[in-house]
């Protein structure tokens, strides 16, 4: 058995494409390689060295002139990066994601900037706040943060989690699990771990070196999933499906190109994993032979392309429902009257 440790941090990304059928338009996916500023756990030296500045503003040289933002830093992109890292903790975002982090037991906050609106929302006292918590303006939190994340008010620098062996894994078979084959769009991965925790999926397959850190418009996106569903780290997919059919799984690998229908292939008691693979080029050959089945999502002729997260959210249904699992309904929420879904911090 091989043991691929977990290992939550952002590698480089792959190759973007388009999740297709057989056929169909393609979609891109907009995961920018290669362009990952990340801070490395500097010394006090070097950090005041750099004039304490942030990995995301250290890409200006010497000598160059200040262009805007705040004065002696840099004018920070527009860039979209999966994750941030920052003394060897990684940075959430957003409302639900990072209330979601605060929440779990498991997480080991270094250092929280919220609103004093998103800590009461939080369900924090504003009068006993942990040492953490740093509260201020969202205008003053947007300054600590890359340009674009919306933060809502709340934003938590947090140590990784440390994810689970597939080898565990395998000895869950209650909990589907999905396996990414170079999926490395931070917002199709979130999404995906959105959907994994809605139909209870219990785990989400990465390549170690080939696949986003759990973190920043990543954690955003998964709206808090990324605490309900574990990540598990592979060094090698294909070695990873070897193991869980050696365990007795049924792998099934998503193909526009397959004969059997994703409903046909999830009969049988056997535990069930769904392979996705990276928009355009889809499963890799190696990837694909190591499935034990592969199967195509029914679609209309006219359009034989779906995007990977929507892929995935009707793959994981049809195990639920395979399961014969119907989760009761949630409680009609109860809106103040004057609660119109806006609470004054940014968006």
């Amino acid at each position: 058995m091989t043991k691929d440790r977990p290992r939550n941090r952002p590698g480089n990304a792959g190759k973007p494409g388009n999740f297709r059928g057989a056929g169909g338009p393609k979609g891109q996916n907009r995961g920018r390689d290669g362009e990952r500023s990340r801070g490395q756990g500097e010394s006090a030296a070097e950090r005041n060295a750099s004039g304490g500045e942030k990995p995301w503003t250290r890409d200006r040289g010497p000598g160059k002139p200040h262009q805007g933002g705040r004065p002696g830093h840099s004018p920070r992109p527009d860039r979209r990066e999966p994750s941030f890292e920052e003394h060897g903790e990684t940075w959430i975002w957003g409302f639900h994601a990072a209330s979601a982090a605060l929440a779990n037991p498991k997480r080991r906050i270094g250092k929280a900037y919220m609103s004093r609106n998103a800590a009461v929302r939080a369900g924090l006292d504003l009068e006993a706040l942990p040492r953490f918590v740093e509260l201020m303006e969202p205008r003053d939190i947007d300054q600590r943060l890359p340009a674009g994340a919306v933060h809502q008010g709340i934003a938590v620098r947090c140590k990784p989690l440390d994810g689970l062996d597939i080898g565990d894994a395998a000895m869950r078979p209650e909990k589907a699990i999905a396996i990414l084959d170079q999926v490395t769009d931070p917002q199709n991965v979130g999404a995906i771990f959105r959907s994994a925790a809605a139909f209870g999926v219990g785990g989400v397959v990465m390549q170690t070196r080939n696949a986003p850190g759990l973190g920043g418009a990543l954690a955003k996106a998964a709206v808090g999933a990324i605490e309900m569903v574990d990540e598990i780290r592979a060094v090698n997919i294909s070695r990873a499906i070897d193991e869980l059919t050696d365990a007795g799984w049924k792998v099934i690998g998503l193909a526009g190109e397959a004969e059997l229908t994703l409903d046909e292939a999830v009969k049988g008691p056997e535990p069930v994993a769904i392979v996705l693979g990276a928009e355009g080029p889809g499963i890799r050959q190696g990837v694909a032979k190591a499935c034990s089945v592969l199967a195509r999502i029914p679609m209309m002729p006219d359009m034989e392309s779906l995007n990977v997260s929507n892929a995935a959210a009707i793959a994981f249904y049809e195990v639920m429902r395979r399961k014969g699992v119907v989760p009761p309904p949630k409680a009609a929420r109860s809106l103040d009257a004057d609660d119109d879904g806006f609470d004054g911090e940014a968006d």
